[in-house]
């Protein structure tokens, strides 16, 4: 007879072939208890913990709390992520969203108090242009008023690049004061677990949003940015640029 580690592993493996966006790990044990419910859930968590230690060539993980079982590797799914493309989803432009962006920076988040969508070459340099870009100034009725912010975002509403969007929204920091990246929520749980703590050591703010829907992006804040001084010289040439669209009114 099989014992309880062996019947443990066994389920394991035939629920990660039945996932192919792999299981995180409460709900790894969930269903496994679910399955074997004569099994106590200590058991369970004692060989689920470092079930890639005990069968590497049935499970890996591409994440931390993640687990998968190796024929989904994203290399053998391919660029379009783990899951396929809806052939009905509806195809929207990236620069639908530098507006609600920006209308959210200014309402929800109340990060700026004036923002504008941007994108394009508007900067006119190889490190890129933000997608939106706001400040956020001292108001009247304040009692101290603090200097003049720059707050920039990069917009990616295809999940395919993030690791280039990472990098523009890092260089913007040359000329702002607090720097986003905005991913779509249908991205890969191992580039948002990845994006996570690199937003964290960076000072990047990380935002999520629904990439189907521009009417209502539903955009979400899963790291906050660091403040931090930008090189003065930069954040004045840039803004001399579009002095007439940020700084007036």
């Amino acid at each position: 007879m099989s014992t309880s580690r062996e019947k443990i592993i066994s389920k394991a493996i035939e629920l990660l072939k039945s996932s192919p966006t792999g299981l995180r790990y409460s709900d790894f044990v969930r269903k496994i208890h679910t399955e074997l419910p004569e099994i106590p859930v200590n058991t369970i968590n004692g060989t689920v913990w470092n079930l890639e230690t005990r069968v590497p060539g049935e499970v890996y993980r591409p994440a931390r709390g993640l687990s998968r079982h190796p024929s989904f590797k994203e290399e053998r799914i391919g660029e379009e992520g783990l899951e396929p493309p809806t052939k009905t989803k509806k195809i929207i432009r990236e620069e639908d969203f530098y507006k609600p962006f920006a209308d959210w920076l200014v309402n929800d988040l109340e990060e700026c108090t004036k923002a504008i969508p941007l994108g394009g070459n508007k900067f006119k340099d190889k490190w890129g242009t933000p997608d939106v870009i706001g400040k956020r100034e001292p108001l009247r009725s304040d009692i101290v008023k603090t200097p003049t912010e720059i707050v920039s975002a990069e917009i990616k509403a295809d999940s395919r690049d993030l690791i280039t969007a990472f990098g523009q929204a890092c260089s913007y920091k040359l000329f702002s004061h607090k720097s986003y990246i905005v991913v779509p929520k249908d991205s890969s749980q191992e580039d948002i677990s990845r994006l996570d703590p690199l937003s964290l050591i960076f000072g990047i703010g990380l935002v999520l949003f629904d990439n189907t829907n521009a009417d209502d992006p539903q955009f979400e804040i899963r790291v906050r940015p660091h403040k931090h001084e930008p090189d003065m010289f930069y954040v004045n040439k840039c803004m001399k640029l579009i002095e007439g669209e940020l700084f007036s009114g």
